[in-house]
């Protein structure tokens, strides 16, 4: 895809307009940031188990570690500077196996890699429809452990699920992979910002997630038709898994990946995921106060944004800026995905004649 046929215009609310559909050349890619290049959050996540799993590195890629008390194995996700020879990717996503589990128990336990969507950005699908599209999936994969491996759509709206395997052949080498979703007849997608659909990679699986027969083809959601066949990727420290140039796109062929200038990314993934600095003047005094302060977001968020994180609060004084130890500061958020309003308690341990409040907080909109 040429990079000037990308419509900026058209691609701030992360919508899909028919115009761009009916050619099938801007945004085909459902993926959002399938090249793996940008990590708000960081590069590297540590030490993750079921407690801890979730949104860590890169943007709109959720990391879901499923297990029961049984199951102690653990992993690390990272932004990875190995990609594909001669393809045009600088990054590509890598879960590495750091606390082995040989064998995986049957109670709820799975781990996988998946990317979520909003239904409203799939209405050009025409699911639920006599005229319903296939998906093509196409993504490139390196592992040190062959096998087979599952990849697998879930309707999050009526509940149905249509899982495909893949083989790594080679250990240790880049394959590129492609897999094709037939179109589902039953059940439209729901026209809103919420969750509809999931594509799922295995990595490992209980017996609930696996004990069946592999649902081939739509049908009424089971977990233990999803993952069925899925090599463990846990059973040894050893085992590391790569992915990069991730592409989801209607009808039976899978195009080249389509390449987007990095702000165009970077503002999709911020209908999500916002980092955002503040700066609050106040004529200074020793005592508790209470500061109201609005923020304009950029892109609007998906749904109103709740406070995932906050650091770097701190007060200058005119002569330096002091960061807060005692666990005095409070920062809160309140209304809107277009114009929330920030909320700050600051302690009462800093003087002077001027204060300058300075802060970073982060906004969650994911699905």
């Amino acid at each position: 895809m040429a990079l000037s046929k990308v419509d900026l215009a058209n691609q701030v609310e992360n919508q899909l307009p028919q115009s761009l559909v009916a050619d099938n050349v801007n945004f085909r890619n459902i993926i959002i940031n399938g090249d793996m290049s940008i990590a708000q959050r960081g590069t590297s996540a540590t030490s993750i188990d079921s407690t801890n799993d979730g949104y860590l590195t890169m943007d709109r890629w959720i990391h879901v570690q499923q297990a029961d008390d049984s199951n102690t194995g653990k992993t690390s996700m990272t932004q990875s500077t190995t990609v594909p020879s001669g393809q045009g990717f600088a990054n590509s996503l890598k879960i590495d196996c750091t606390t082995a589990q040989t064998s995986i128990s049957g109670t709820n336990s799975r781990v996988v890699v998946t990317q979520r969507f909003e239904g409203q950005n799939l209405q050009y699908l025409k699911k639920g429809t006599s005229s319903a599209e296939s998906l093509t999936a196409s993504f490139w994969v390196k592992s040190n452990k062959t096998g087979t491996y599952i990849c697998a759509l879930r309707d999050r709206d009526n509940s149905r699920d249509i899982a495909k395997s893949y083989t790594i052949s080679s250990a240790d080498t880049w394959e590129k992979k492609t897999i094709t979703f037939e179109g589902d007849t039953t059940g439209a997608f729901d026209n809103d910002n919420a969750r509809s659909l999931d594509v799922i990679w295995g990595l490992a699986a209980g017996s609930d997630y696996s004990s069946g027969t592999l649902q081939t083809t739509w049908g009424t959601a089971n977990n233990a038709n999803v993952l069925v066949g899925q090599v463990n990727l846990m059973d040894s420290t050893s085992n590391e898994w790569f992915i990069t140039g991730v592409q989801l796109e209607a009808g039976t062929t899978a195009s080249d990946f389509e390449f987007l200038p990095y702000d165009v990314n970077l503002k999709r993934c911020r209908r999500y995921f916002q980092k955002n600095d503040f700066w609050i003047d106040d004529g200074g005094s020793n005592f508790m106060k209470f500061y109201l302060t609005p923020m304009q977001l950029n892109p609007e968020m998906r749904s109103s944004p709740t406070v995932y994180d906050s650091t770097d609060l701190g007060v200058d004084t005119g002569d330096g800026e002091t960061k807060e130890t005692g666990g005095t500061n409070r920062v809160g958020i309140a209304a809107s995905a277009t114009y929330p309003t920030l909320a700050v308690l600051i302690g009462a341990d800093h003087n002077g004649v001027y204060q300058k409040l300075k802060g970073r907080v982060w906004l969650n909109a994911e699905l």
